[in-house]
């Protein structure tokens, strides 16, 4: 059986795996190309979200209700993380 901090410790930890993708990408090949303000942004928002995905694991009750929001989470983060680079709905956050 997993553990509350076992899931906790997941949840955190998915992030930083997930930052390690391009961190190898930026190393290995010159198809990637990262700034420090890019993996700035991309912490910050993956670390948000993990934040908002632990809390409302942590504060809700009802499983439906958890995994309904989280799954609004998770769409939120995706259409951010969608937005910064390609503009789909031209927002001014989105760089230019």
């Amino acid at each position: 059986m997993i553990t509350q901090k076992q899931t906790t410790l997941a949840i955190y930890a998915l992030p930083l795996v997930l930052l390690c993708i391009p961190l190898l990408g930026n190393a290995i090949s010159g198809g990637i190309n990262w700034s420090a303000a890019d993996f700035l942004m991309a912490g910050i928002l993956l670390f948000t979200t993990a934040f908002l995905v632990n809390l409302i694991r942590n504060q809700t009750k009802k499983q439906s209700r958890r995994v309904l929001i989280c799954i609004l989470i998770l769409l939120v983060l995706a259409l951010i993380w969608i937005e910064l680079p390609v503009e789909i709905f031209g927002s001014p956050f989105a760089g230019n």
